[in-house]
C-alpha cells in the first residue's frame, strides 16, 4: 500500500502491469477528491459520504477495497502538498470525457456541504488545466452537478 504511494509520488514506473495501472488511476482519483474535501479546511461526513459514493460508483469497489482506498488517498494528500503526480495519471490515463467527469465529481464534493468557497474552486481551476479540460467543460460540468443535486 505504502509502496504504491512512493511510486506514484516519485514518478516511479517499475512495474506497469493493467492492475498497477489501474490502482494508480483510483488512487488519484481519490487523492484529487480527499484533497478537494481538505480544501475549505473542514473534512466532514458529507464530503466524506460524497466521495465514498463517488468511488463506489466508478470503481465498483467493495467496502473493504473503498476504505483501503481512501485510506491511502488521505496518506497520499498528507504526503505532498502537490497536484501534479495525481492529474498527471488523470492527464495520461483518461480520455477527454473522463477528464470531464473527474471534474463533475470534484463538483460533487465541493457541494457536498451546501457551500463552495473559493479554495474549493481554485483547485478545481487548478486541476482542469492540469488535466486539460477547458474553462467551458469546467463550467459546464458545474451546472451538469449543481442541475443533479438540485442547487440553483
Amino acid at each position: 500500500m505504502i509502496s504504491r504511494i512512493k511510486q506514484l509520488l516519485s514518478g516511479e514506473r517499475a512495474e506497469t502491469t493493467p492492475e498497477v495501472r489501474a490502482d494508480e488511476v483510483r488512487l488519484a482519483t481519490a487523492a484529487l477528491l480527499v484533497e478537494s474535501a481538505f480544501m475549505d479546511g473542514n473534512f466532514d461526513e458529507d464530503e466524506m459520504q460524497s466521495i465514498q459514493r463517488l468511488l463506489t460508483d466508478r470503481f465498483d469497489l467493495n467496502e473493504e477495497e473503498l476504505e483501503t482506498l481512501v485510506f491511502e488517498a488521505e496518506q497520499a494528500v498528507a504526503a505532498t502538498g502537490q497536484l501534479y503526480q495525481f492529474t498527471r495519471v488523470i492527464k495520461d490515463r483518461f480520455d477527454e470525457e473522463q477528464r470531464i467527469g473527474m471534474i463533475e465529481m470534484l463538483w460533487e464534493v465541493a457541494f457536498a456541504d451546501g457551500n463552495v468557497d473559493h479554495f474549493e474552486q481554485n483547485l478545481i481551476q487548478r486541476v482542469a488545466g492540469l488535466i486539460f479540460v477547458s474553462d467551458r467543460d469546467r463550467g459546464d460540468a458545474k451546472k451538469r452537478v449543481m442541475a443533479r443535486l438540485g442547487i440553483s
